[in-house]
């Protein structure tokens, strides 16, 4: 593994959850960077492509999913893995996320050790 810190981009408009997981992300090394609503994640996206992109399906401005699928769409991030962290556990919304090209999709509440397991997968 190299020394360069792997970068999250990590959008979610709960502050709880947001101290907790950047706490949490940050204690495990990982370089975040955070949005509270779904402005600007899409250009932060493309300008700085992440290792990883954390997204709330239900946020203000723009949404986890209308931003998972501009994402996937451009040749250039579609790469980028995306997980969806979602209070929404309905079932044509997760299989709409993974059609769009999430990597996992998951409901909350959810552990946290759960989530660190699953980012150290896709990161490798």
């Amino acid at each position: 593994m190299s020394d360069k810190k792997k970068k999250i981009i990590y959008a979610e408009d709960s502050d709880s959850l947001v101290k907790l997981m950047t706490y949490k992300l940050q204690n495990e090394g990982y370089d975040i960077t955070v949005f509270t609503n779904g402005e600007n994640v899409y250009e932060t996206v493309i300008a700085e492509k992440p290792d990883l992109v954390i997204l709330d399906l239900m946020m203000p401005i723009k949404d986890g999913l209308t931003i998972l699928k501009e994402i996937k769409s451009n040749p250039e991030t579609k790469s980028i893995p995306v997980i969806m962290l979602t209070t929404n556990a309905e079932e044509d919304t997760i299989l709409k996320a993974l059609e769009s090209g999430a990597n996992e999709y998951i409901t909350k509440p959810f552990s946290t050790a759960v989530l660190l397991a699953k980012i150290k997968k896709i990161l490798g």
